[in-house]
């Protein structure tokens, strides 16, 4: 696998029933996205047949024809055989695009033309990627190399951006935030003269792949850019800076689809600092930007860092709902709430956020994080499309049907179409892209899944390993069962029950049993030499009483609640016992020696297929599972002897614990 490729790997394939069609490309339009999928049609068909075959703008009785159809939505298409023709048809231009995408992954898969026929609209109207990368070249929470969109305070524009619009555009997402939302000082000029020619350039690249380019903002921006007192919402010098800076960027940027904001969270500054709302905050950039047909994208991950932890009703997972449950219906409508999957910070396990169906009024967005900041940080594999669909298929009881997150954020729940899913994407500048070759599975599946919401897990793994490793069925059985048990063996050989957390301060990698950067006190997990675990129940933290009446119900006693999350929900003495009979204590001592057991079985799976995959491709996923399994040891040994010393119960199985 040469560099830049990833999935959009194509090679020779056995397979040669769609042969009859390759006479020629026929489109009676052309533009950017048809000339996009045109030379991706050419790079593919010349990697699995060896042949390039001519465009014409004329119909003929042969061959592929493009086509746009009245009868299909702007971003739906269908592909189906017709005869002598095998037409690719879209609403517009862009649903030709990724009828092409789907035309290439399932010919990818060796199916036989006859079998081709496929008509599919896009479940979420936004499906986007959120990068975290900063002007200077760094990512936070990076684990895939440098930024390939900024070096040196620079705007990067090259084959590389090309390459990655492919890739995006090829799994069906439709909008990118390139800079970070922590924008810092240099980030704050992208929206200056200095970098919108360059801007410019990219958000043309990524037009011809049917994506939208979106910026992080600095809510401060009056004040950095422009020299001004106050950066108060409701300020009318305030209003008119925004108002000429933003008629600049879009006589720049016409395309732009708007921005993403992160306010009053961890040393943001945002509308509180003037006894503002959020609603005041988003509507009046809304408001300005409205008639450049722009978004504004509101992160709710806001919550006070300094507040004191020892407070037994102090709780972070409640700061998302009641910040923003009493201002639903009061954004206009070209504001979208972003919220995280989960109410604290991407964990490897927690609640779906009550704001899932707590708000039936305000545009809302699922936030889902790709980069593992929390599960291993692409050293470790951990698939988590499983994840994923765990959370979209969570029933919130808003109402009697369509009351899933997924209902939700497709809009179809309460009717809207400013809504979708966003992804912290993984990406860096290593050969691979993501740093371990696996964990571009996560940035696939993502794309896929917010595609198509119906798709399995094991249905996305298994197309993914198809078109990156080729259709060796010892890799495919290997590789689908290392993804598709991983999340749970992360899970289980790292915090248990819900519980999170438990990561070193600041980088957040290996195991730190008091590891929380805002508790000095060591009190954030509640562990005592009886128990663990936080009481979120009406009585505790009152985080339960949040949900809607039947979840509230479940959460609220330690018998009802599900148990991958009774931790979260609840301080539990060690002797309690699950319903596996095991007691707590001794859940926690099996599952961290069971979870190194399962990574050594991973590492056995790969390599069996070492003689069947590139050894350059091979030697750098070997080198990360073996690091897994010596750091899976880490956990165990660590989070072990932590509950043996809190407890003074030993292990039932004898097994060594320092």
């Amino acid at each position: 696998m040469e560099y830049g490729k990833a999935w959009l790997n194509y090679r020779r394939i056995e397979e040669k029933s769609f042969c009859k069609y390759l006479t020629g490309i026929y489109s009676q339009v052309e533009d950017d996205k048809i000339n996009s999928g045109i030379k991706e049609l050419n790079i593919a068909f010349e990697g699995m047949y060896g042949i390039k075959i001519p465009f014409s703008r004329w119909e003929t009785d042969s061959g592929i024809q493009l086509k746009i159809s009245s009868d299909l939505s702007k971003e739906e298409y269908y592909i189906h055989p017709n005869g002598n023709v095998f037409l690719i048809e879209g609403g517009s231009s862009t649903g030709i695009l990724y009828g092409i995408f789907q035309l290439l992954r399932m010919l990818m898969e060796e199916t036989p033309a006859k079998d081709i026929a496929v008509r599919k609209a896009p479940d979420n109207p936004l499906r986007m990627l959120n990068h975290w990368d900063n002007m200077d070249g760094s990512i936070e929470r990076g684990y895939a190399g440098e930024s390939f969109f900024f070096q040196k305070n620079k705007v990067m524009v090259n084959e590389r951006t090309r390459d990655y619009a492919r890739l995006v555009a090829s799994v069906g997402i439709n909008g990118v935030v390139i800079n970070n939302v922590n924008v810092k000082q240099e980030a704050t000029r992208l929206i200056t003269k200095e970098h919108l020619k360059e801007l410019k350039k990219m958000e043309e690249i990524f037009a011809a792949f049917g994506i939208r380019l979106f910026l992080s903002l600095n809510f401060a921006a009056p004040m950095e850019l422009g020299g001004m007192a106050t950066a108060d919402p409701l300020s009318p010098e305030v209003k008119v800076w925004w108002k000429e800076k933003l008629k600049e960027v879009y006589e720049h940027l016409p395309r732009l689809g708007g921005f993403l904001i992160k306010a009053d969270s961890e040393g943001r500054p945002g509308p509180f600092t003037y006894n503002r709302t959020h609603a005041d905050g988003a509507n009046m950039l809304a408001e300005i930007i409205k008639p450049y047909n722009g978004i504004i994208i509101w992160r709710c991950f806001v919550y006070n860092c300094k507040q004191d932890w020892r407070d037994k009703k102090t709780d972070r997972a409640r700061s998302g709902y009641d910040h923003f449950k009493p201002l639903d219906g009061a954004f206009l409508e070209n504001v979208i709430l972003q919220i995280k999957n989960g109410p604290m910070d991407f964990q490897v396990r927690e609640p779906v956020s009550p704001l899932f169906g707590g708000m039936s009024a305000t545009n809302q967005m699922i936030e889902f994080q790709i980069a593992q900041e929390y599960t291993g940080q692409q050293r470790h594999v951990c698939y988590l499309l499983p994840s994923f669909k765990e959370i979209l298929d969570f029933r919130t009881y808003c109402q009697e049907e369509r009351d899933t997150v997924a209902d939700i954020v497709s809009g179809k729940t309460f009717s809207r179409s400013n809504c979708g899913m966003a992804a912290v994407a993984n990406t860096g500048n290593d050969l691979n892209w993501t740093g371990h070759d696996l964990a571009a599975a996560n940035f696939y599946g993502f794309g896929r899944l917010s595609f198509d919401m119906s798709l399995s897990s094991e249905k996305i793994a298994k197309e993914w390993i198809v078109q990156t490793f080729g259709s060796i069925e010892k890799i495919v059985k290997n590789i689908s069962q290392i993804l598709l048990n991983s999340w749970e063996t992360y899970e289980k050989y790292t915090s248990p029950l819900g519980i999170g957390w438990m990561v070193n301060p600041g980088h957040h990698y290996g195991p730190n049993v008091d590891g929380y950067e805002y508790d000095r006190w060591g009190t954030y997990h509640r562990a005592d030499h009886k128990g663990l675990g936080v009481d979120r129940s009406s009585a505790g933290t009152g985080y339960s009483t949040q949900y809607h009446e039947y979840n509230a119900r479940l959460y609220e006693s330690k018998e009802n609640c599900p148990e991958e999350l009774l931790l979260f929900f609840h301080y539990v003495e060690y002797s309690y016992r699950l319903k596996s009979k095991k007691t707590l204590i001794q859940h926690i001592y099996d599952t961290h020696f069971e979870g190194v057991d399962e990574v050594e079985t991973m590492l056995e799976l790969f390599e069996e297929v070492k003689g069947d995959m590139d050894t350059d491709v091979y030697n750098r996923i070997a080198a990360r599972l073996k690091e897994q399994l010596l750091h899976s040891k880490e956990w165990r040994d660590i989070v072990c002897s932590y509950f043996y010393r809190k407890s003074a119960v030993p292990d039932e199985k004898n097994r060594e614990i320092y």
